[in-house]
């Protein structure tokens, strides 16, 4: 018990308390909204498993930042094995959850459930992270470039056949934030730009079905096809019009107590918090994304080795790619792709995961200096 209460007491010493006190703010901020945003259904098992989640991803940051990220790494073919096993399961047994069209997880007994591409994104963290350090002096040489740009394409192509593009883009965004950190030269970023405007005509012909064509051209004006695929992301504009400055108040809001807003306590939560919290609200949630994405990077700037730097930044990148893709769908700036706001949206295995992602992120604040001689006994 002595031993137990003594890794407590260090961690709490040692540790970045206000990126972890600003995760575990957001994340009771998010299961408030949520309670709210499922009250009307009458069941509390959506709001109880962000409880869980939250109380076992908080134990588990805790656990993780204790341990150094160099020792975390040397495990990757278990990790990244794992991950890409769990992924290629849901090929054979994945289902979709209600709402969604993608069989990206995996039914649990009890009827829980796991999307392993959550798990991937930590993982991919991880071994991108290895492989920039390994050939960080030839980064910019055009074979290691290239064997970069091979690693990065494996989990976009990967959960692309999975049929969730809107994670897919949030690799893609990991992995172009990590090669710049990283010093990849602009030139390169360019080619690739131009590439990829060159390309865009193969994407809609060739590569994009029919679902993913008609959520684009419903974005240009979705009160056309408010039947269809601009349902949704109308619905979510009245209520975040209807709240004003500070909102109807919390489980008052007549667009979210109806359930009007499809996926309102999920994918549009932030509609649902602009309803019944108002701008204030909003502003609130941002404020706190924002603040957390700083600190990660500062975490980032202040690390020993670049090992830690690219894996803290792959971090910021997956919580920036979520909540700009997330924002977007809600403001009917993107089209809807099924991607969660990071520490709001409901779902255990997204919560869970972005703690294990924070406690990678505290472990190199920790393990930064010689100062921790502790957490190199334990």
């Amino acid at each position: 018990m002595n031993r137990l209460l003594g890794r407590v007491a260090d961690f709490i010493r040692e540790t970045d308390k206000l990126l972890f006190l600003l995760c575990i703010f957001s994340s009771g901020y998010g299961c408030v909204a949520v309670l709210s945003a499922t009250h009307p259904s009458g069941s509390l098992r959506r709001f109880f498993m962000q409880v869980v989640a939250l109380f076992l991803g908080g134990i588990a940051a805790a656990v993780i930042s204790s341990i150094d990220y160099k020792t975390i790494a040397k495990f990757w073919p278990l990790i990244t094995g794992g991950s890409l096993a769990l992924v290629a399961l849901t090929f054979f047994f994945g289902y979709a959850p209600e709402g969604t069209d993608d069989k990206a997880w995996l039914l649990l007994p009890g009827g829980l459930s796991l999307q392993p591409a959550e798990l991937l994104k930590i993982a991919f963290a991880i071994t991108f992270g290895l492989h920039v350090s390994h050939v960080k002096e030839e980064i910019n040489k055009p074979l290691q470039l290239l064997l970069l740009c091979l690693h990065g394409a494996v989990p976009v192509v990967l959960i692309h056949l999975q049929g969730d593009d809107g994670t897919a883009m949030v690799f893609a965004f990991m992995f172009i934030c990590m090669l710049f950190a990283a010093g990849v030269k602009l030139r390169y970023f360019a080619i690739a730009g131009v590439l990829v405007l060159v390309s865009l005509p193969l994407l809609w012909f060739f590569v994009m079905n029919s679902d993913q064509q008609a959520r684009i051209i419903s974005l240009l004006n979705p009160e056309d096809d408010l039947l269809g695929d601009g349902w949704q992301q109308w619905r979510g504009r009245v209520a975040l019009a209807s709240g004003g400055l500070f909102g109807k108040g919390l489980f008052k809001g007549p667009h979210v107590q109806s359930e009007s807003v499809p996926e309102g306590y999920n994918d549009f939560i932030i509609a649902s918090i602009g309803e019944e919290l108002g701008l204030i609200g909003v502003l609130a949630v941002l404020a706190l994304l924002a603040a957390i994405c700083i600190r990660i990077l500062r975490i980032s700037h202040d690390a020993q080795d670049t090992l830690g730097s690219i894996m803290c930044v792959g971090i910021f990148a997956m919580l920036a790619a979520q909540t700009i893709i997330n924002l977007g769908m809600c403001f009917s700036m993107l089209p809807v792709v099924g991607v969660t706001l990071p520490f709001f949206s409901a779902g255990g295995t997204s919560l869970a995961c972005l703690f294990l992602g924070i406690g990678l992120a505290l472990s190199v604040y920790m393990h930064r200096n010689s100062r921790t001689i502790y957490l190199r006994e334990l």
